[in-house]
């Protein structure tokens, strides 16, 4: 027995934690597992993480080997001798050969170059993970304010249905004409309409998280009832536009850019410099056989010789090409300063857009809120007067529709707000998990 119902209350447990809906921090960790944008992004930040030592390669001094293994046959004919004989020698050398750059600015250019580049790929990774939070954030509430939409209708399917039914009976027993069946039928009729349209929307936006997440999106937290959403911290638009300038990572990957570009054009340059290299070899010779002269004696010669010094070399006429591309670098440095400029725009009317969305979502939470009651007491208001003869089937469907799309409107609202938050936070370049984690405790398991 005492087995029995352990088995029954581990069951029940292990049942509750798979039905248990998952949050928004749960669903961001997915996310980051399974998001193939953000998968895109790891994988050029590993990639760019290659460009530094690629360009420190240039600075540091290439080694190689090079070597031959040679045959020759032949034969020897002395005709004072009257001799005729065979002859045969094998020729093997090899040399190792060191090279290193003492004077080559292009070289030193590109190690420079490296090194921004890597810069570059942390800057637009590090965009990439707010994007994801953002993205995340937008796809969850998209589909919770599509479930509003779709319990909202519902509901209004039910007191329509309800209205219907007791516009019927009326109509039966003489009380109410037949307008208000038509009115009724015509509520009701519409409402289906307005639920397939809601299914097929919710739909919808759990595939757009299901692409983020890499599965289907079980049920979802919902917002706590009454809670109060946090104004902007500062609560002034222009500490929050000079960090979008100075600390949003999409202006700052271009700004890297830009110096990129500029050293483009010095590295371009440096087709007419000079180049100086320091150069070592070390060949050896080994040579064995007959060889084809009139001796005809043996042969065995071993060399080994030894080479240092430097190697300079002055680059005089290049058919314009240095010229050519230096032309081009300028140009490419003056598109990396225009889209500059266009970040710095972008980050800027991106937080100024979400600061005012704030602002004016939480203005219009405020009104729907008192809206909400006052239309629950109209609804209430026109069912009592419905009721005693003094309004007619119409004005208690209009109450009721009046109410549904206010509560639905509120939460659409509150949605919006929360997504703006994280947009503001996103395009001043502070967004971090930490500000997720504060979303999500607004949130409740249903």
């Amino acid at each position: 027995m005492r087995l029995s119902r352990l088995a029954a209350l581990f069951a029940t447990t292990l049942f509750a934690c798979q039905t248990q809906a998952a949050d928004l921090l749960q669903v961001y960790r997915e996310a980051l597992a399974n998001d193939a944008v953000f998968a895109s992004a790891r994988a050029a930040l590993t990639a760019g993480a290659e460009r530094a030592p690629q360009g420190l390669a240039g600075l540091f001094p290439t080694v190689g080997v090079t070597g031959s293994y040679v045959r020759t046959d032949g034969t020897v004919d002395i005709s004072s001798l009257n001799v005729r004989r065979d002859s045969g020698a094998t020729v093997n050398s090899y040399t190792v050969s060191l090279a290193q750059p003492l004077l080559r600015w292009a070289n030193w250019e590109t190690y420079q170059q490296g090194k921004l580049l890597t810069a570059v790929s942390e800057a637009q990774f590090a965009q990439a993970q707010q994007d994801l939070i953002v993205r995340v954030a937008q796809a969850y509430f998209d589909v919770l304010a599509a479930q509003d939409v779709l319990a909202t209708v519902q509901a209004q399917k039910v007191a329509i249905t309800e209205q219907l039914a007791s516009a019927k009976r009326n109509f039966e027993v003489g009380t109410a004409t037949i307008t208000d069946s038509q009115e009724a039928q015509a509520r009701y009729d519409l409402a289906e309409a307005q639920e397939s349209a809601a299914m097929n929307d919710l739909e919808v936006k759990r595939s757009a998280l299901q692409q983020i997440i890499g599965r289907p999106a079980g049920d979802l937290a919902t917002l706590k009832p009454g809670l109060l959403l946090p104004k902007p911290d500062p609560e002034r638009m222009e500490p929050w536009i000079d960090s979008a300038e100075t600390r949003n990572y999409g202006v700052m990957a271009q700004q890297l850019s830009l110096e990129v570009a500029r050293r483009e054009i010095s590295k371009n340059r440096a087709g007419h410099y000079p180049t100086l290299d320091l150069v070592a070899s070390r060949t050896h010779s080994n040579q064995s056989g007959v060889l084809p002269t009139a001796a005809t004696q043996a042969a065995g010669i071993v060399s080994n010789t030894s080479n240092i010094g430097v190697q300079w070399n002055i680059p005089l006429f290049s058919g314009f090409a240095v010229t050519s591309r230096v032309r081009e670098s300028i140009a490419l440095e003056e598109r990396s300063r225009a889209d500059l400029e266009n970040a710095r725009r972008v980050a800027t009317q991106g937080a100024r857009q979400a600061f005012l969305g704030i602002n004016s979502g939480l203005a219009q939470v405020r009104a729907l809120q008192a809206a909400e009651v006052s239309s629950q007491s109209a609804l209430e208001s026109n069912r009592l007067g419905y009721q005693v003869g003094v309004r007619i089937n119409i004005d208690v469907l209009n109450a009721q529709q009046q109410l549904y799309a206010t509560r639905r409107d509120l939460a659409r609202a509150r949605y919006d707000t929360l997504v703006n938050s994280l947009r503001l936070k996103s395009a001043a370049g502070v967004l971090r998990e930490e500000d997720l984690a504060q979303v999500n405790a607004l949130l409740q398991s249903l």
